[in-house]
């Protein structure tokens, strides 16, 4: 018996007797949960919660960029060139058109790249699965034009597109209501950040020191915060 079989069997018989009231519909050992809770705190339009989230990712120490989708390949290439980046890792499923504009070299999202070879890294970009505008939060899901979670974890730079207003959310709970549990979440709310007991601040000490936001106009949609 594996360790995990040893503790699944024990958090099994810890259940055993929660009363079947208490169980959610007939999935054995799960308790039900009241969801009555405010999914949104205020009422806001979507240009106002796009600005809310921009706000909150430059409180966390991001760096917030802003353009439409024809500028796109030219801001981000911008980008790549004041921070000197010669390389920049690419995931599989990334526009190709985003990069068009870059002249840095496009390293690919590779299953036997070493911690090494990704920390030689000058950049990378990705894209985002959904950001929540109340907590300045940016969720990675492992999806192609995100790659796998540890290219945004050891290069020192991290260019992430959020596309506007479609990727927006205003509140935690609407953006767990887009994700898949079963993917590899990665939750982001700025650079990789830690304090001693001092509270004396160093960033990169988990995950890139520099966190790069673009925010890109798209078509307009649905009112992002109802």
């Amino acid at each position: 018996m594996s360790s995990r079989e040893r503790i699944l069997g024990r958090v099994r018989r810890a259940l055993a007797d929660v009363p079947a009231a208490e169980r959610q519909d007939d999935t054995p050992y799960k308790q039900a949960v009241p969801r009555d809770y405010v999914r949104v705190h205020g009422d806001r339009s979507v240009a106002e919660t796009v600005d809310l989230l921009a706000e909150n990712l430059a409180d966390y120490r991001a760096i917030v960029h802003r353009c439409t989708a024809g500028d796109l390949s030219v801001t981000i290439a911008g980008m790549l060139a004041a921070r000197g980046a010669k390389t920049v890792l690419v995931p599989p499923g990334l526009d190709a058109k985003w990069l068009s504009a870059a002249e840095a070299e496009r390293v690919p999202d590779l299953a036997g790249s070493t911690p090494d070879e990704l920390d030689r890294v000058d950049s990378v970009v990705t894209a985002c699965a959904v950001a929540v505008a109340e907590t300045g939060t940016i969720v990675l899901d492992g999806s192609p034009d995100q790659g796998r979670r540890r290219i945004t974890l050891v290069p020192d730079h991290h260019i992430c597109v959020v596309r506007v207003p479609e990727q927006v959310v205003s509140s935690v709970p609407q953006a767990l209501e887009r994700l898949d549990p079963a993917r590899p979440l990665t939750w982001i709310s700025g650079p990789s950040a830690t304090s001693d007991i001092e509270l004396d601040r160093v960033e990169g000490v988990h995950g890139p020191r520099t966190l790069e936001v673009v925010l890109v106009d798209g078509q307009e949609s649905a009112d992002v915060s109802s």
